[in-house]
């Protein structure tokens, strides 16, 4: 039988071909090699759509040079599309609107405050949600200055920490406003008054529903720099949600955000904790609590937008140990770990899309529809993927619309979550067991599993190390 095939679908950077992920899709190829899973990487603008064809980009680790060869549609798509303002974007919705009945291990998220409210509405995360309200005027953000003596300003669909302004209450009627712009430049502290202030933001564009205002923590380490954590939770070999890992992340002098591509440094949690919050017994229970709350925002989120493969969520938290949560990230980088020094993390987090791709693959073929899906086909039976298209939003990102509880195009029965949002495919069938060391057995030798599963997503055990680093390397 042929080995299944995963496609990463990425964006190029520019009109030069550039890829912001490349090494990372060199290693998971090799990786997904070793599992017994072929892996090519390819855009929007490699697809021929009357051909239904792809002029993939393949990477030979032998040689360790990249090709070009043209390929048919794979089994499953792994999504690593961000944002962007060009025509690739528009190329992108394009591609999700005709092929969207296909197996993807990722949906579309939404907004930052659509994902807010969202999460709003269960009342196990509302004590670790920021006030948060959309920018619409001047109104909205002299009331919440009002409330809180500190607030965040930021896109409600930026990335890597541009366009982000930070304005603190310092008495008598004074401002501090500091920030990056789009291009992540560092906006050196002013000193303003408060009727200042409409003046001062007149040139950043905040109206027409594109920003939001969020409460802010106070999150300056002794040094005046400020951080944060960056978790990963990702599906496992199983089909479960686990915590990967998570990192600290520390912000260049005179910067509001920690992001690592505006200068940050990363750090492991427990040395950062440990100076932030000390105490032994609680950094534990911080650690337990973050965990606990991670897990249970990454399967919230996949019942009410459809199937999700990974999240990271940045989180703060504050000097009582309390997990506060800035946003949630569906297309999350990885160097965090490997910046950090945590290798087993880093690798793990390589590892893990495969492994649940592999899952995915072997819950389609115990399900043996009539008729596999390919990339002509208009609807997906029983595949389980519950989406049969993709619909664009303005803000750029997209909502799955198929049918969640049995029949219609791209539905799977007795799998959907009912929520009115795409069917999730994590029911019943991703409890059932999975297949993946089976294959990874037949294709690469047995694969070692930690002895305690409740702590497998905390730490890897030696036989599961030495598998990994034999994976990618």
């Amino acid at each position: 039988m042929a080995q299944p095939v995963l496609g990463i679908l990425t964006l190029y950077l520019n009109n030069d071909g550039a890829l912001e992920e490349r090494s990372i899709y060199q290693r998971m190829t090799v990786a997904g090699r070793k599992l017994g899973i072929d892996v090519f990487v390819f855009t929007p603008e490699d697809v021929n759509y009357k051909s239904n064809r792809i002029h993939a980009m393949v990477y030979d680790s032998l040689n360790k040079k990249w090709s070009r060869r043209w390929t048919s549609f794979p089994n499953l798509i792994f999504d690593r599309c961000r944002i962007q303002r060009s025509h690739r974007f528009e190329e992108l919705r394009r591609f999700r609107a005709k092929y969207g009945h296909l197996t993807f291990l990722n949906r579309p998220l939404r907004n930052k405050m659509t994902v807010h409210r969202t999460l709003s509405r269960d009342t196990r995360f509302t004590p670790h949600l920021p006030s948060s309200r959309m920018y619409e005027s001047m109104a909205d953000l002299t009331a919440m200055l009002r409330k809180y003596p500190l607030i965040y300003l930021k896109p409600i669909n930026g990335t890597g920490g541009r366009g982000i302004l930070r304005i603190e209450r310092t008495g008598d009627d004074r401002l501090l406003l500091q920030g990056r712009d789009q291009q992540r430049r560092i906006v050196p502290p002013q000193r303003i008054t408060t009727a200042e202030l409409a003046g001062r933001l007149s040139s950043w564009n905040l109206k027409g529903g594109r920003y939001l205002v969020q409460q802010g923590i106070a999150l300056k380490l002794p040094n005046g720099r400020v951080h944060d954590y960056r978790m990963l939770v990702q599906k496992d070999r199983e089909g479960k949600w686990r915590l990967t890992g998570c990192a600290g992340r520390i912000g260049a002098p005179r910067s509001v955000t920690s992001n690592l591509h505006g200068g940050g440094q990363a750090a492991t949690m427990n040395q950062l904790l440990k100076v932030w919050i000390k105490n032994e017994a609680k950094i534990e229970k911080v650690k337990q609590d973050a965990e606990r709350f991670g897990v249970q925002v990454a399967e919230y989120l996949e019942q009410s937008y459809g199937r999700l493969c990974e999240l990271a969520l940045d989180l703060a938290i504050d000097k009582e140990g309390r997990v506060w949560l800035l946003e949630v990230n569906p297309k999350p980088a990885r160097e965090v770990f490997n910046q950090a020094g945590d290798k087993e993390t880093y690798q793990r987090a390589i590892i893990r899309p495969l492994e649940y791709a592999l899952y995915l693959h072997d819950q389609k073929r115990k399900k043996k529809p009539s008729r596999e899906p390919d990339a002509s086909s208009g609807a997906s039976p029983g595949t389980g993927s519950g989406i049969a298209s993709i619909a664009s939003t303005g803000d750029g990102s997209g909502i799955g619309l198929g049918a969640v509880n049995g029949g219609g195009s791209g539905s799977s029965p007795g799998t959907g979550s009912g929520t009115g949002a795409a069917a999730s495919g994590t029911g019943a069938a991703a409890r059932a067991g999975s297949g993946v060391g089976a294959r990874a057995a037949a294709s690469s030798g047995s694969l070692p599993r930690s002895s305690d599963n409740k702590d497998a997503s905390l730490e890897m055990s030696a036989a599961d190390m030495r598998w990994a680093e034999h994976l990618i390397n």
